[in-house]
């Protein structure tokens, strides 16, 4: 039994807001309160800890993250870079140490924010740097990818490679392939790079553990696929499963689902089953989020639209015959609409066929026609949104969509209109850091401060207590856990993080460097 006492507790419990004091047994919180009172309550051996005036805090979760991905990309080259010339430098440091023919991989590259914005870059920029080294560098958005001919050759991509579905071959005025490829012709690659063991990705995931718990994350929700989820039991089983994993399945697994019977919610309070994860577009930065009206400057395009609302509808009638939940990636309006559409049909379906109504989610809700907005709480549907991605994106947003960036990352309007708010980060297409995430919703600047003092349409910013609580209460709203997780109050598990500033003191640029110095998951202390 544990007593943490003398600390500045927010429990984000409305009856009970603020205490000095928590009691902590069995991996769950006993009470909370006030030093001498839960003194009383104690029993048997008690740990005594003198928290000098520290703040705690429920255990952040991070509602739409890729674990595998951002685990092994730690070991990536940062591709990050205001300018092209030094995401080339990384490349070529790496390739000198290097041996012929291994693959060189990275991550981060956003060419709207470098200076030739909007134009994608080329194999050749590659293969001055790596003749004898296949290159594969992923987009900040993850899709896109820029590789060199060494790639294109092993991919046998070449001028008479037609285009996959969803995806495209960028190609120049002799039909040859330039080097950048959007969607799903990035998997003409990927396929071929030499996959990590599920050894590999537990260790990495090992790895990644405490990075996050520095973070203040005690949760995540992962997008990844089948080798994480092995790999999220191998590392549960063994003991080593330090983070809660709501694990969301991909749509091409839903017939398997389906045939054994696996519900939502199936497995226990460390790793459980989430939703079924679609995809209905791409992203802003390569113009395949799918728009109604074409991307400013780019008049023949309006992204790609994966299938329409008829489709969808049939896959989520599949998944909720057997109780299972969706979850759908949208980022363009005509996106959102589609996946509203396929859900307000859902809705009658399961009312007509006496099913429960599940917690259906969309990841992102990048930008929305006036129209859809007040639809996500007319419709119960959880919006799973990034606060991070809107310091990242707004001027790329400005300059594409114009003014329909009005609706653009619009937490405010969701909130105001009722709708469910799950936050995450998307990573590694952002940093997992919540504080970057909590600082977004609460400026909407960029660390710089840009675009101004009042942020990037400011009526969309939302108050610390509201972000925080999309971090808490509304991720664990969305993984069907809110009877256990996303406060501190009796017979929740007791996951909580220490801080060294009151967090509702501080301004809000202190959040941009802002960690944890402890981190407490299921009544234990993971980092100290």
């Amino acid at each position: 039994m544990k007593l943490l006492y003398n600390a500045n507790i927010y429990t984000l419990e409305e009856s009970h807001p603020k205490a000095s004091a928590i009691l902590i047994a069995g991996g769950r919180v006993i009470a909370v309160g006030e030093k001498a009172a839960l003194e009383s309550f104690a029993h048997g051996k008690v740990e005594k800890q003198d928290m000098q005036g520290r703040t705690i805090l429920p255990g952040l979760t991070d509602a739409h993250i890729h674990i595998q991905y951002y685990a092994l990309g730690l070991e990536k080259i940062d591709c990050e870079t205001k300018t092209k010339d030094e995401c080339l430098r990384r490349v070529s440091e790496r390739v000198m140490k290097a041996k012929p023919g291994e693959w060189i991989l990275g991550h981060g590259w956003n060419h709207n924010e470098w200076s030739n914005a909007g134009y994608l870059p080329t194999a050749a920029e590659l293969d001055f740097l790596a003749p004898n080294n296949p290159v594969y560098l992923t987009a900040k958005s993850l899709h896109a990818a820029w590789v060199n001919t060494a790639a294109l050759n092993l991919a046998n991509i070449t001028s008479d490679t037609p285009d996959p579905k969803n995806g495209v071959i960028q190609r120049d005025d002799s039909a040859c392939a330039t080097g950048a490829l959007l969607e799903s012709a990035m998997m003409l690659v990927e396929n071929i790079i030499p996959e990590a063991s599920i050894q590999e990705i537990a260790n990495a995931i090992e790895i990644a553990q405490p990075i996050l718990w520095k973070m203040g994350l005690t949760g995540i929700h992962d997008f990844d696929r089948r080798e994480s989820f092995m790999a999220l039991q191998q590392l549960h089983n063994q003991g080593k499963l330090k983070l809660r994993v709501n694990k969301n399945l991909p749509l091409d697994s839903l017939e398997h689902a389906f045939e054994i019977g696996l519900r939502t919610g199936f497995g226990d309070d460390m790793l459980w089953i989430g939703s079924i994860k679609g995809f209905m577009d791409g992203a802003l930065g390569p113009h395949t989020a799918a728009m109604f009206q074409s991307y400013n400057g780019d008049v023949e395009n309006r992204g790609i639209l994966n299938m329409d609302g008829e489709e969808l509808f049939e896959h989520c009638r599949r998944a909720a015959d057997v109780g299972l939940s969706m979850t759908v990636h949208a980022i363009g309006d005509r996106a959102n609409h589609e996946v509203l559409n396929a859900y307000e049909q859902l809705r009658k379906y399961e009312t007509e066929k006496n099913l429960t109504h599940l917690r259906h989610r969309i990841e992102h809700v990048q930008v929305l026609h006036p129209d859809d907005a007040p639809r996500f709480a007319q419709l119960n549907v959880i919006a799973s949104m990034q606060p991070i991605h809107a310091p990242s994106d707004m001027f790329a947003a400005d300059r594409f969509w114009g003014e329909r960036s009005a609706l653009a990352y619009a937490w405010r309007t969701q909130l105001n209109h009722g709708a469910h708010l799950a936050f995450g980060s998307d990573a590694p297409v952002e940093s997992p850091n919540p504080f970057l995430g909590l600082h977004a919703a609460v400026t909407r600047r960029r660390a710089d401060g840009s675009p101004s003092a009042d942020g990037w349409y400011p009526e969309q910013k939302l108050t610390l207590s509201e972000a925080l609580s999309a971090y808490t209460i509304g991720a664990a709203y969305a993984a069907n856990a809110e009877q256990r997780l996303g406060k501190l109050t009796e017979n929740y598990l007791a996951d909580l993080i220490v801080l060294e500033q009151d967090i509702f003191s501080i301004n809000p640029d202190d959040l941009l460097t802002m960690s944890a110095v402890a981190t407490m998951i299921n009544g234990e202390w993971v980092l100290q």
